[in-house]
């Protein structure tokens, strides 16, 4: 054997133990209900997928052949289960805009809690103008930035998180339902108000889980249980969650609440230091919407860079009206189209 020969198979050897590897970790994801360790591979299923695959295709033509073919469709069949979340050029329409119902927007949004540019945040809530804002890491800063929208959106909670950085908030420009009062959870990680949407009470919660294992994310939505199963029969929720769509922590909060997770709007975080580009391709898809009852989707656009390592996203959403009259719901358009537009930046 040429020492040429014995280079290229030892590469095989060292490229084959690495796809086992990767294909090994791919597998460990698709069971994390049994154990949060398991169900932190499963976040990295779209890289890891890609990866094995890369690994596998020089593969086929050597030794490993048959091994490599086999993992190169496992790595495909893995990367299958993902393509709701997979990055798009345009925004995810996930039902027909109806004609006959007023759309509501719901902006969420992981401000990050040292953002160097918050006025750009401002900006964009004020050009989007959604009805209801459901917000992360609030820290103190964001405190005193949020209080100057205050004309916009009068009816808020806030929520403040032990170490002073990651609280939630949620800001609304409607009232909060009569005879209801928005609060908090222990450690600021929810936040829940009723809102009134044209007569229709709607719950709507903003939610920042953790990082997951070894972090405390598993024990956190323990924590959250008897909240989120408190959730009344029409709900929204959105948050960070630190989390992937089909993981076994997001669809363990949706079970905990009786909530359908909305189709992903693709990646929303990378570290802060890579580039916007990189985000959208290749970052990860943890921002979150659930919803339930009366509540309708419509769609999710990811927003432009505020300087946070999170992208904002924009959902459209309505109430079937089993209990509203035409009439009312006309009006509330109009009052919503012709009143305060809020802040411009």
């Amino acid at each position: 054997m040429t020492t040429g020969g014995a280079h290229s198979n030892m590469t095989a050897g060292v490229a084959f133990l690495a796809m086992i590897a990767l294909s090994a970790a791919l597998l460990a994801g698709f069971f994390g209900a049994l154990h949060p360790a398991l169900d932190s591979f499963s976040h990295f299923r779209i890289h890891l997928s890609v990866l094995t695959a890369l690994l596998a295709i020089p593969l086929l033509g050597g030794s490993y052949r048959l091994q490599a073919a086999a993992v190169l469709l496992f790595a495909i069949a893995c990367f299958a289960t993902t393509t709701s979340a997979l990055p798009r050029l345009w925004p995810q329409q996930a039902v027909a805009r109806p004609a006959d119902r007023i759309v509501y927007t719901l902006l969420q949004m992981n401000l990050r809690f040292d953002n160097p540019t918050p006025k750009k945040v401002l900006s964009l809530i004020g050009r989007t103008n959604p009805d209801v804002i459901t917000l992360d890491e609030v820290s103190g800063m964001w405190t005193t930035e949020l209080g100057y929208i205050t004309g916009a959106y009068p009816y808020r909670i806030l929520c403040p998180y032990p170490n002073g950085v990651f609280g939630v908030a949620l800001l609304s420009r409607r009232p909060f339902a009569a005879g209801t009062a928005p609060h908090c959870e222990p450690r600021g990680a929810m936040a829940t108000a009723t809102i009134d949407f044209g007569g229709t009470g709607v719950d709507v919660a903003a939610i920042h889980l953790s990082w997951p294992w070894p972090l405390e994310q598993y024990w956190q939505i323990g924590e959250l249980a008897e909240p989120l199963a408190a959730l009344g029969e029409t709900a929204i929720m959105a948050g960070d969650c630190n989390a992937v769509p089909w993981s076994a922590a997001v669809r363990r909060v949706a079970s905990l609440g009786k909530l359908t997770v909305m189709p992903s709007a693709g990646p929303t975080w990378i570290h802060r230091k890579l580039p916007d580009f990189l985000r959208r391709f290749a970052g990860l898809p943890i921002d979150q919407v659930f919803s339930k009852g009366a509540v309708t989707i419509h769609s999710a656009t990811r927003l432009e860079d505020t300087g946070s390592d999170h992208l904002g996203v924009l959902v459209e959403f309505s109430l079937r009206p089993d209990d509203r009259e035409p009439k009312d719901e006309h009006e509330t358009a109009l009052a919503s189209s012709g009143s305060s537009t809020g802040p411009r930046g």
